[in-house]
């Protein structure tokens, strides 16, 4: 049985609104190196960094039908993630189902398949994130569902998590453990910037992080050059 959730709980608006601060390695280190998609899939344009709620879409390969299912479900703030049952290189999504959804305020796309129309998705400024640029087209036959969980390029991701993406990749922040997560990446981004401002002065990250004596420990030895007669 396919089925379609209605309106699944999401994450907290401002909260989400407030993941747009930090890049998505940041919140990826913040929640203890976890939940960071497979770095196969890239941003088919650069430059674009967002922060929603997903909306999950299951789709067979090769088949779009729930894509347009899932449009309905759509809402201001959201992020579509689609993945297919099996690997498909076909391009499932391009720029009129772009403008569907921007329409209905999705922020981006995220994709464990292929997209096509980059130039048009690019000249719009609609964000895609995909494992494929595929002009292979689709069809309508075959059903699946929306608003379910769904493993995306090797993540669980369940419908209103957090998803962030950049030029660094796509990273998945559960629902529930959004607001500790987003504190978290509040705190890593103050230290880094201090840190920043202190090699920018000319201090060395061994020093700062008091790296010396655990190098030492580990066998480092330097050696001075030898005099020689060479001039």
């Amino acid at each position: 049985m396919s089925i379609v959730v209605r309106d699944p709980r999401r994450a907290d608006r401002a909260t989400v609104d407030a993941f747009a601060e930090f890049g998505v390695a940041t919140v990826h280190e913040a929640q203890a190196r976890t939940g960071l998609l497979d770095p196969a899939l890239r941003p088919v344009w650069s430059g674009a960094h967002i922060a929603g709620t997903a909306v999950t879409v299951s789709v067979p390969p090769a088949d779009n039908w729930m894509i347009h299912v899932a449009v309905e479900q759509c809402r201001d703030g959201d992020v579509l993630v689609v993945a297919p049952t099996s690997p498909s290189e076909a391009g499932y999504f391009g720029d009129l189902i772009a403008t569907a959804v921007a329409a209905r305020g999705v922020r981006g796309l995220v994709i464990d398949a292929g997209c096509r129309d980059v130039a048009d998705l690019k000249r719009m400024g609609f964000p895609v994130w995909a494992r494929h640029i595929s002009a292979f087209g689709t069809v309508k036959e075959t059903l699946g569902d929306v608003n379910t969980p769904i493993v995306c390029a090797g993540q669980r991701i369940a419908p209103g998590d957090v998803i962030v993406a950049d030029d660094d990749g796509v990273v998945v922040v559960p629902r529930l453990e959004a607001t500790a997560v987003l504190a978290a990446s509040r705190v890593r981004e103050e230290r880094e910037a201090a840190l920043r401002k202190r090699y920018a002065s000319g201090e060395l990250g061994l020093d700062i992080n008091d790296m010396r004596e655990r190098l030492a420990r580990k066998g480092l030895t330097y050696v001075d050059r030898e005099p020689t007669d060479d001039h």
